[in-house]
């Protein structure tokens, strides 16, 4: 096999380009002509492999000429009152293709006879399409704004010298020395809130599904905060000397630099396929990326999945070394304290200052087991900072000790026991475990999931960080204030018997994805096998296999079906059988939810989890074997409606005689709030020819946190897509649709709404906006003529990525009152209302309809009729209808 031999340096300029780059004459399209060769060259390099780290720095260095040379060009080279110099990224000679370079133009003093030439200088850069970050100090105001701004002084400590004849330079460093300001520890306090909150931008994880690799947490940006503490605080130049300094082993440094190194090969090659400086893998570009770096099999899905494992493989091991060198930072400030506090713990741990380490180094050599046990420590000392690096470190070296004989030691499984009742930090611990490496050791089904993709916009995270979101969430459920953004899930919580249970079931639920097949009936071997072998009883083991296996159902039961329904509710009560089953699965569904995407947890999904929580739970307390009928519940709603309506001064014997020619099933499912609201509205409303349209306040208890629609009209065929259509126009999502008739020809139809960023807009508040929509509504059911343009809205790039076919079904029994047509597609803006369009065309008499959307994808269901009021079950017009939908879909997602 040959290897490619590469040159010792890429390209920089030829003596000759360089002397005619300086000639003032020279052009900008010759100064682009020359930076487009070389960028070929260099990017022709990349692509057989070139030493990432000498492509970085040697573009570093064709900037410094060329910026050289324009310097020299604008007669600024011969003048001791100004230098040229480097800053930030370009200051440490790291450029990728499109990133910022950084200049500062430091000055002796203020000369404003330099200022012609500076902005000359400045312009022909952006002429010659370099992205240039620049600012022109004086000495004095340099070291003025880097004691006060931390961005400043920490752009002044990686300067570097372009062009300096009088050494202006190192006349600043002596300024703004660590003796002057910043010293390392209070440099190091800053960066590390700097990180805390960067981290926290990104939801603390670097598990996310389109990641930043320079922000996110374990990014790019991790090192760069390890290289200027290091800098600040030990005066070293280069990560390599924090070997040489005892901070770093040279395992680890390799660690560091073949980690760093593939982070650099990704974002060269994301700039150089976006033509841009671009630091996000999106969806758009992993593909791209994937088969760029190697991964060419025809399972494109997997290609992506393999180059991401790298990518976070990559960022798990700059995350761990990050919080180690950090923590080794934090112990060299804290050691120099002459007063240590040391507190014996046991024969093998003690606290040093707050900190937890080991009394012996060699103690997970010796004692296996104390590997786990100190975690168990951790999780019941509240006040401790931490595990010292030193301790860190030997943890590291000992992981390979993690076996199959270690797992089953009843020690040891006592331990992780010991670890999940945690009274503090639990999901601290979990994720540090994590990130060390020994979760993934100790539980290996859990090690198969990290970094684990998840191919849908459910989910924002990777299976193991949603993992843990979700323990997170769960703890979360336990503080006071969680009791306003969970009144319910934080009050069952309490009254559970083993809230441990709920732990296990969630570090359980998601661990079989990526086996292929039902990842909930593959994940209820693992959750069977951990029970067992961690010594639960068999009612609480069955209890979390049983969660595992159903923890979809509560969720899927509110979103997809019709929770209205008294036989839903009954079904389900049925399913969960008692209080507690009830209990459980509805607080792990919650958490779950909130751990996909946090944008998902909106007032709408919590109002239907609520409404089915406690149906169902008034449904077991009356008992299974009496089930709520709807006569019943249709007396219920109307008797609350008729004590609304007079408390109103509503004549309740014109209510009833609108209710009498409306059908019982707008009745069973709409509450005594919302009939009571619709009969009042009727009664107001004057009779013409105009439709009726009203809309609810914002939120409240009797609207759930969406806002509500209720449109009274003469029945036509062409109603539900005309709606359909305008709502979405007006920015408005549909979430849930009822459309119910009178035996007067009139449907009453209501809609809930929600803007596209999942707000209820603030209706209340905005009265221009209530008679936006009245009035838009108004004339497009007078006069349905703008179909096509109404839907023709513009697909966010998001959802564009994500293409499947469609899946039609219609599902047709004679005994049933309705036909249901259940529609799965991608999700696209419009698709509503084509779909409506769909139902008029074809003769569809719609009559209810169930929304969901999740993630890329919606699932709706449709009940439908004749128009005479039959279901549809004759086999060919079924065929025609479900074939023709699924075409129309189809050919409506590519066009989109």
């Amino acid at each position: 096999m040959e290897f490619p031999v590469f040159p010792d340096t890429p390209p920089l300029l030829t003596p000759e380009e360089q002397i005619e780059l300086t000639n003032p004459l020279c052009s900008a399209n010759r100064y682009k002509q020359i930076l487009e060769s070389k960028t070929a060259i260099y990017n022709d390099l990349f692509n057989t492999l070139y030493p990432i780290e000498k492509l970085v720095k040697g573009r570093a260095l064709l900037i410094d000429e060329i910026l050289k040379a324009i310097w020299i060009a604008n007669n600024l080279d011969n003048n001791d009152n100004i230098s040229l110099i480097a800053v930030g990224g370009y200051g440490r000679s790291e450029l990728h293709p499109n990133s910022d370079i950084d200049v500062l133009i430091l000055l002796k003093e203020r000369d404003s006879q330099l200022n012609a030439s500076l902005e000359s200088f400045i312009t022909f850069l952006w002429d010659i399409n370099l992205d240039i970050g620049h600012s022109v100090r004086t000495i004095d105001e340099c070291v003025s704004l880097a004691s006060e701004d931390i961005t400043i002084i920490t752009n002044l400590i990686e300067a570097r010298p372009l062009y300096d004849p009088a050494d202006l330079l190192e006349t600043l460093k002596p300024k703004i020395d660590t003796t002057i300001m910043w010293d390392g520890h209070n440099f190091y306090q800053s960066k590390l809130e700097e990180q805390k909150l960067r981290h926290e931008k990104y939801q603390n994880t670097a598990y996310n599904l389109e990641p930043n690799l320079k922000e996110c947490p374990g990014g790019l940006r991790d090192i760069q905060v390890i290289d200027w503490v290091a800098k600040r605080l030990l005066g070293t130049h280069r990560l390599r000397e924090l070997v040489q300094k005892s901070f770093l082993s040279e395992d680890e440094y390799l660690q560091i630099k073949g980690a760093v190194g593939n982070l650099w090969r990704i974002r060269w090659a994301l700039h150089t396929i976006t033509g841009r400086k671009e630091d996000r893998l999106l969806f758009d570009h992993q593909r791209t990326l994937a088969q760029l770096f190697g991964f060419n099999s025809d399972d494109l899905k997997r290609n992506v999945e393999r180059f991401m494992q790298g990518y976070y493989q990559s960022v798990a091991a700059i995350q761990q070394l990050n919080d180690m060198l950090l923590q080794h930072f934090e112990e060299s400030f804290l050691d120099l304290d002459e007063h240590a506090n040391i507190t014996i713990i046991n024969d093998r741990f003690q606290t040093f200052n707050g900190q937890l380490e080991l009394r012996d180094p060699n103690t997970f050599s010796t004692t296996p087991s104390s590997m786990l046990e100190i975690y168990v420590i951790l999780g019941t000392l509240e006040e401790t900072k931490g595990m010292r690096a030193s301790t860190m470190r030997a943890l590291r070296d000992n992981l390979d000790r993690i076996d199959d004989e270690f797992r089953n030691a009843p020690v040891n499984t006592a331990l992780f026991m010991d670890i999940i009742a945690s009274p503090y930090n639990l999901t601290s611990l979990l994720r540090s475990m994590k990130h060390i490496g020994l979760l993934g050791r100790y539980l290996p089904e859990f090690g198969a999931i990290i970094g684990q993709m998840q191919h849908d916009l459910f989910h924002i995270y990777t299976v193991d960080a949603h993992t843990l979101q979700l323990v997170e969430n769960l703890r979360k459920m336990l503080q006071p204030e969680a009791r306003q953004q969970f009144p319910i899930s934080s009050q069952a919580i309490r009254h559970l018997s083993k809230v441990e249970l709920l732990y296990i079931a969630g570090l359980y639920h998601d661990i079989a994805k990526g086996r292929g097949g039902d990842h909930s009936i593959l994940g209820c071997t693992d959750a069977r096998e951990f029970c067992i072998r961690h010594g639960l009883n068999k009612h609480d083991t069955e209890l979390v296999v049983w969660l595992v296996l159903h923890h979809l159902k509560m969720s899927v039961i509110a979103q997809r079906k019709d929770i209205s329904d008294p036989e839903v509710i009954w079904e389900f009560a049925s399913f969960v059988k008692d209080q507690e089953h009830l209990d459980y699965l509805f607080i792990l569904t919650v958490a779950d939810i909130n751990a996909t995407n946090p944008t998902m947890w909106n007032s709408w999904r919590a109002s239907l989890m609520r409404q089915l929580y406690l149906e169902t739970k008034r449904a077991l307390r009356r008992g299974l074997d009496s089930p709520i009928d709807a006569e019943m519940l249709s007396d219920e709603h109307k008797q609350r409606a008729l004590e609304l309506l007079i408390e109103r001064n509503v004549d309740i014997i014109d209510a009833e005689n609108i209710w009498d020619n409306i059908e019982e099933e707008y009745f069973i499912r709409s509450n005594g709030d919302e009939i009571a609201w619709n009969t009042e509205a009727i009664l107001k409303h004057s009779p013409s020819e105009k439709p009726l349209v009203a809309i609810s306040p914002l939120g409240g208890r009797n609207f759930s946190g969406a806002s509500k629609i209720f449109v009274y009209t003469p029945l036509t065929a062409h109603l539900f897509a005309v709606i359909a259509a305008t709502l979405e126009q007006l920015g408005l999502t549909i979430l849930d649709a009822k459309i119910s008739t009178s035996t007067t020809k009139y449907s009453l139809d209501t809609f809930v709404v929600m803007d596209d960023n999942d707000e209820a807009p603030n209706l209340y508040l905005d009265k221009e906006r209530i008679s936006l929509i009245r009035e838009t509504l108004i004339q497009q059911l007078k006069s349905p003529s703008l179909f096509e343009s109404l839907i023709q809205r513009y697909t966010p790039r998001i959802l564009k990525i994500f293409n499947a076919p469609s899946s039609v079904r219609l599902v047709s029994e004679p005994e049933e009152v309705w036909s249901a047509l259940e529609v799965i597609a991608p999700d696209r803006p419009g698709l509503l209302a084509m779909i409506g369009q769909f139902f008029m065309t074809h003769n569809i008499m719609l009559h209810k309809a169930k929304i969901a959307t999740l993630g890329e994808r919606v699932e709706d269901t449709f009940y439908i009729t004749e128009p005479d009021g039959n279901v549809i079950i004759d086999p060919n017009r079924i065929d025609e209808i479900c074939t023709q939908l699924k075409e129309k879909i189809d050919q409506f997602s590519q066009s989109k």
